[in-house]
């Protein structure tokens, strides 16, 4: 129990530094609800749900506990919030185990007039000042996606096809029946590429598919990319961030076919956030990032396991 105390003020710090760091740049602090009356489409995350057992006329009885404070954030910012931040439990059905516990931290942020590379600078800041705080620095690699793979595994992500991806892999045995090129990229990256990441090494992706948007915008080109970054510690996940998309048609769009993707796999189909795309032709163009908190804290105190860095996992909650 003595680490896990540690652990505790650990998190305590963290959090003074946190808002330390957005208090000095001016940017706002905020609270958003924590049950939604829409949940996430995003095929890959599944919301926990719950019923409110109140008066009708109080709003939709099916509840979503959310995911990430994101849509609510994005109604703050058009109703001219302004750059601001939230600092918060957040919700993640079936995932549980070593690096995952159903509910965790996550810090999120906005800062209007900017893109993702510039917001890729204040996340490098922020990281490489957590680490400061337990006596700790990290070099830092930038390169674009395609740059990742064509140095990894050599393959152009956006050139080759199934079967090349597929052969990447080498001896790692996966059973391809569903899967798509989308999922055999993410595989490369968790199997061949990401584990590789030097431990001393902030490693920042940049420039993803166009078909690995998400909320992101995607420019065009040759190929078109999204204009989505990704950021690790070593081989750890820490952030995830997009140059945001404020075209409520587009988004709509991208909502349904994850509502397709989920029906084809007979999962939950949640009701789309409509006060979000209301909302979205009014957001100031901006960027956005998403901070795993619990993950950083599992790095600086050189665990892999979350339960490490938690008060109570899941198990013994």
């Amino acid at each position: 129990m003595a680490f896990v105390i540690e652990a505790l003020r650990q998190r305590a710090r963290l959090n003074a530094l946190i808002r330390d760091f957005f208090a000095q740049r001016q940017v706002l602090e905020v609270e958003t609800p924590i049950l939604s009356a829409a949940g996430n489409t995003e095929p890959n995350i599944e919301s926990f749900q719950t019923h409110f057992t109140g008066h009708a006329d109080a709003g939709a009885p099916l509840r979503w506990l959310r995911t990430s404070p994101e849509y609510p954030l994005k109604r703050l910012l058009a109703a001219g919030v302004g750059d601001c931040y939230e600092l918060g439990r957040v919700f993640r059905n079936g995932e549980a185990g070593g690096r995952h516990n159903p509910e965790f931290t996550m810090l999120e942020w906005y800062r209007v007039g900017w893109d993702h590379h510039r917001l890729i600078d204040e996340t490098v800041a922020l990281v490489r000042q957590a680490l400061a705080m337990v006596g700790r620095q990290a070099s830092l690699r930038v390169l674009t996606y395609r740059e990742l793979f064509i140095e990894s595994v050599g393959l152009d992500p956006f050139l080759a096809d199934e079967a090349q991806l597929q052969a990447g892999l080498g001896d790692v045995s996966i059973q391809a029946d569903g899967l798509n090129r989308d999922d055999w990229l993410d595989l490369l990256m968790t199997h061949r590429i990401q584990s590789r990441f030097a431990s001393d090494c902030i490693t920042v992706i940049h420039d993803w598919p166009a078909t690995q948007a998400a909320l992101a915008r995607i420019r065009p080109g040759e190929p078109p990319v999204a204009e989505r970054f990704e950021l690790y510690l070593g081989a750890v996940e820490l952030a995830n961030g997009y140059h945001e998309l404020n075209d409520a048609d587009e988004q709509r769009q991208r909502f349904e076919r994850d509502l397709v993707v989920r029906e084809a796999r007979g999962t939950v189909l949640p009701p789309l956030d409509e006060p979000l795309l209301a909302a979205l032709p009014a957001m100031p163009a901006c960027a956005g990032v998403a901070v795993g908190v619990d993950r950083l804290l599992m790095a600086l105190a050189g665990t892999p396991r979350i339960a490490d860095v938690l008060a109570f996992d899941f198990g013994n909650a």
